[in-house]
């Protein structure tokens, strides 16, 4: 809780200093106070242990700037992620563990270099791509279609220095808790006028309406079901094996709500601030920002236009609790680190087969070095081929009442299948967490693995009788 405190003071500090932050116009001036506060930020929540983030920053500055553009991404990667372990062993080695917040401003500065330094590869490779085109037209007779050209973002980040690496790392914007900017809007946030245009306030006064609400759910059902007591004496020897299989649903739950606060707060900074603000029309994409290469004409007309924050939405609560499956939720969760897993782990790793698990082996890995985080996320690629499954055979072609209630036993699975998954990534320890799963019987897994086994069956017993009745159907055409 005294953690939670300091964190929530933080986020509010943040939030408020936004609106100062968007009075200046001046892009050097804005640049300079934004990094000046970020860096009061991390000095407040780390004090020495802010080495830490210094030192990644001029090694990745370096590799980014100097090293060759083809692999400067890979290696960047590699310095970040591997130094990401080894800071968080350092009380495995003897040395004082870093503040838990310190942890988080770690995870977020490792999602921006190493995020740069794709960014910087991406503009790169573009260049090439443009200049061998236009090498190509030069050196033929008949036409050659052009490259698409590089755009100010590209051209800014094959010219980048010391200096800009610095801003774009310590501006306080997202340098607590997120979420994940790119450099480009970044970039777009000091050098573009949206955030003078843009409701900021309005925008952030809406996503604040919510915040006590989940604050208040987590305070309540925290108080009646608390964490702490999965782990205590009384629980595995007085409890029954249903309770204990229940206790699951309010822990996840507590969970949700104190994501929700502590994400809706972090999206609160960047709205106040005017970072990830662009016109509708620039159908912007969370973590991405807008969808439109080209959109300066429509912006420079003279109509009024409307504004959103879709870039820095890391969060869709609506949806995750609504959605039916699994799959699903999972879209709508942490949009913007989603989004860096995607475009720089699952479309960039070279096997089709094991992209999927690749990408949830990185996103435990940047998660800790806790086994729950493996037990956790690494889990979810086993439950969903049976929750595809079971969709596949039951609920894509039903319809009515029928699909309505089987929507329902998808919906009650997908939460069931969170809060199993999700009590090992708050138990944290193999012990603790074989322990509990032990007192259940781990019910979860042998349920799932009976539900595929029957699944399959099913499956098979299906296409076997399609194949039957084609036949008798083929059968009884040559008769007529």
């Amino acid at each position: 809780m005294k953690d939670d405190i300091i964190y929530l003071v933080l986020l509010a500090s943040c939030i408020g200093f936004g609106q100062i932050y968007r009075r200046f116009t001046d892009p050097e001036q804005k640049k300079l106070i934004g990094t000046g506060f970020g860096l009061l930020v991390v000095l407040s929540v780390s004090g020495f242990h802010m080495l830490h983030m210094l030192f990644c920053y001029l090694v990745s500055a370096l590799l980014i700037i100097y090293a060759s553009r083809k692999i400067c991404h890979l290696v960047c990667f590699g310095f970040m992620f591997g130094y990401l372990f080894f800071f968080r062993s350092l009380s495995l080695l003897g040395y004082d563990s870093p503040p838990g917040h310190t942890n988080m401003i770690q995870m977020i500065l490792t999602l921006k270099l190493v995020g740069l330094a794709f960014e910087v590869n991406n503009a790169y490779t573009k260049e090439k791509t443009a200049d061998e085109s236009k090498k190509g037209s030069n050196e033929n007779d008949h036409q050659v279609q052009p490259a698409a050209g590089l755009n100010d973002a590209d051209r800014a980040l094959l010219k980048l220095d010391m200096l800009d690496i610095f801003h774009y790392s310590f501006n306080y914007v997202g340098i607590l808790t997120g979420p994940y900017i790119t450099f480009k809007t970044y970039r777009d946030a000091i050098y573009l006028p949206f955030s003078g245009k843009a409701d900021c306030a309005g925008a952030t006064i809406e996503k604040l309406k919510v915040i006590p609400l989940y604050a208040g759910l987590f305070l309540l059902v925290s108080y009646i079901w608390p964490l702490g007591y999965a782990t205590s004496e009384e629980f595995y020897a007085e409890r029954s094996f249903f309770y204990r299989l229940m206790y699951v649903w309010p822990t996840f739950f507590i969970f949700r709500m104190r994501i929700y606060t502590g994400i809706m707060l972090s999206e609160c900074v960047c709205t106040m601030a005017g970072v990830g603000a662009y016109p509708k029309l620039c159908a912007s994409k969370p973590g991405h920002g807008p969808s439109k290469e080209d959109y300066s004409v429509d912006v420079s007309s003279s109509s009024p236009l409307e504004y959103d924050f879709e870039t820095v939405r890391n969060i869709d609560v609506i949806n995750t609790e609504r959605c039916w499956t699994f799959r699903e939720a999972m879209k709508y969760w942490n949009m913007c680190v989603q989004y860096w897993m995607a475009m720089y782990v699952y479309k960039r790793f070279p096997s089709k087969k094991y992209r999927t698990l690749a990408t949830l082996a990185v996103s435990a890995i940047w998660h800790g070095v806790y086994a729950g985080y493996y037990f956790c996320i690494c889990g979810a690629p086993f439950y969903l081929p049976i929750e595809d499954l079971y969709v596949k055979l039951f609920i894509k072609d039903s319809t009515g009442q029928k699909r309505t209630v089987l929507n329902v036993l998808c919906w009650i699975s997908k939460f069931f299948a969170f809060s199993y998954l999700g009590i090992a990534f708050l138990l944290l320890t193999v012990d603790k967490i074989w322990y509990y799963y032990s007192s259940v019987n781990h019910f979860g897994y042998i349920l799932w693995i009976v539900l595929y086994g029957v699944g399959v069956l099913i499956a098979k017993q299906r296409k076997v009788k399609a194949k039957k009745d084609a036949k008798l159907q083929q059968e009884a055409t040559k008769l007529e």
